[in-house]
């Protein structure tokens, strides 16, 4: 297989995975734009980190395989939290449960 695709394949499952590693930044009251903007950066991090850590930094000389990595990091992410992890009840319990408390005060 070529670099290319290894990138690729290795940017699909680092984004089925992403969802859970995102949950644990957000946080539930935030509105639904702030977690999407958060999910993307994350994602889009994690794109970056993938081609560098499959295909070198040489890899980011060549600009599609890099952005075809880059974009099936983020579609694997949105799209695994869409059909797995958001229906599951999953992402959601480690969003809440990784948010700090609110501190109450006592009267």
């Amino acid at each position: 297989m070529s670099t290319t695709l290894d990138s690729v394949a290795a940017g699909s499952a680092v984004g089925a995975l992403l969802p859970l590693f995102t949950a644990i930044v957000q946080r539930p009251e935030w509105s639904v734009r702030a977690k999407k903007i958060v999910a993307v950066a994350v994602a889009f991090i994690g794109g970056v980190i993938t081609v560098a850590s499959v295909g070198g930094l040489e890899q980011f000389q060549h600009g599609l395989p890099t952005l075809a990595t880059i974009g099936a990091v983020i579609a694997a992410s949105q799209s695994a939290y869409d059909l797995v992890w958001k229906p599951s009840g999953i992402a959601p319990t480690v969003e809440t449960a990784t948010s700090p408390k609110a501190a109450t005060v006592a009267d």
